[in-house]
C-alpha cells in the first residue's frame, strides 16, 4: 500500500539510538548533552502545548519540574542528533482530579501542573492524536507504550522478585534469577473486509452510541496474520474470508498493540453476531460510507480521525488501497 506509512503514529523516522542503549557511558553523555530534551508523562498522557498548532512540549533537562519526575528516564531516540527521554511524573497529584473522566473513552480532562506555564497541559492521546506531527506522535506513542510496560512488569515473570531498569529503559532485569524481560507489544488485526461494494462494520458493547468500526481482533501464538483474519471475522460474523492482505500497520500504545490493517474478500454477505464478541454487525456500501464520512448518516457516526479504522475506510473510499 503507497500511503502505509501515513497512519498516525507511523512514518517520522525517529532515529531510536538503540545501539547506545547498552551502554551506560554514552546514555549518560546523552543525558548530559545541552541539546537533549525531556518528554513529561503523567498517567500515560503527555504534555502538549494544546494552543493550534499543538505540539509535544520538550524541556530542557534541567527544568524544575523533572525534580519531581520518576528516577529512571526512558531513552526515547534522537532528533538531529540530540537525545530524547521520555520522564514519568505520575506520583504528582494535581488538586483536582475527576476519577470518572480519567477511566473515560475519551478522557477530555487535562492536568496543568503549577511548575509549568498556562497552557502546557497532559492530555489524554487518543484524544489528542491527530493535533500532533508524525515526530511528535510518534515520540508521544513510544513513550506511553513503554512508560505502560514498565508499570504493570515490575516483578520478575520468573520468579516474582522486583525487576531493575536497563538498556536506557528498554530492559528489566532481575537481580534475583538474572532473568531479562523486554517490552512487549500485542499483535492486533483489524480487517477491511469487503463484499462487492459493501465493507463489514461492527460494534463492541459499551461503545459510543453510533460507533461502529472494523472488526479487530488479538493474533494467538502459532497464527499467521491471514489466518487470524479468517478466524476473528468467522467468530464474530460467522462470515467466511478468502484472499487476505496485508495493507498497513499502526501502533496503538493502549496500552500495547500493533495493529495489522489487512484486506479481506467476503465470500457471502449472511451475518450471525456472536453477541460475546460484538454487539452488531452490517454492511455498509461506498454511497453509505460517504454519508457516514460526512457525518449525515442516520445511524453511524464516523470512524475516529487517526485510527487506522478511519485511514483503511478513507483510502478504500479512494480507491488507494494498492
Amino acid at each position: 500500500m503507497k500511503h502505509a506509512e501515513e497512519v498516525t503514529f507511523g512514518g517520522s523516522a525517529l532515529d531510536r539510538a538503540g545501539e547506545i542503549r547498552n551502554d551506560p557511558a554514552a546514555v549518560s553523555a546523552a543525558l548530559a548533552d545541552p541539546a537533549a530534551r525531556a518528554i513529561l508523562f503523567w498517567r500515560g498522557k503527555p504534555l502538549i502545548r494544546k494552543a493550534r498548532p499543538a505540539s509535544l512540549m520538550r524541556l530542557p533537562m534541567d527544568h524544575p519540574v523533572l525534580q519531581g519526575a520518576a528516577s529512571d528516564p526512558i531513552l526515547l531516540g534522537r532528533e538531529e542528533g540530540a537525545a530524547r527521554f521520555a520522564f514519568d511524573l505520575s506520583h504528582w497529584s494535581p488538586e483536582e482530579v475527576d476519577v470518572a473522566q480519567l477511566g473515560a473513552f475519551l478522557d477530555p480532562s487535562e492536568q496543568q501542573h503549577p511548575a509549568l506555564p498556562e497552557g502546557e497541559v497532559f492530555a489524554e492521546l487518543r484524544r489528542v492524536m491527530t493535533w500532533l506531527s508524525a515526530r511528535d506522535a510518534e515520540l508521544a506513542a513510544t513513550g506511553k507504550a513503554i512508560l505502560g510496560w514498565h508499570l504493570s512488569h515490575g516483578f520478575c515473570a520468573c520468579c516474582g522478585a522486583a525487576s531493575e531498569v536497563r538498556q536506557a529503559g528498554w530492559q528489566r532485569v532481575c537481580p534475583s534469577c538474572n532473568a531479562g524481560h523486554f517490552p512487549r507489544t500485542d499483535p492486533v488485526v483489524i480487517m477491511l473486509i469487503t463484499h462487492g461494494n459493501s465493507v463489514l462494520m461492527g460494534r463492541s458493547p459499551g461503545w459510543p452510541e453510533g460507533m461502529y468500526s472494523l472488526l479487530a481482533g488479538f493474533v494467538e501464538p502459532g497464527e499467521t496474520l491471514e489466518a487470524a483474519v479468517r478466524r476473528e471475522v468467522f467468530e464474530e460474523a460467522r462470515v467466511q474470508v478468502s484472499a487476505v492482505s496485508y495493507l498497513s500497520s499502526q501502533p496503538w500504545p493502549f496500552p500495547a498493540s500493533l495493529m495489522f490493517g489487512c484486506r479481506g474478500q467476503a465470500l457471502g454477505r449472511d451475518l450471525t453476531i456472536d453477541p460475546v464478541e460484538i454487539e452488531d454487525a452490517m454492511w455498509v456500501s461506498r454511497e453509505e460510507m460517504m454519508e457516514i464520512f460526512a457525518g449525515t448518516h442516520p445511524k453511524v457516526l464516523p470512524a475516529r480521525k487517526g485510527a487506522i479504522a478511519h485511514f483503511l475506510l478513507e483510502n478504500w473510499l479512494a480507491d488507494r488501497l494498492d
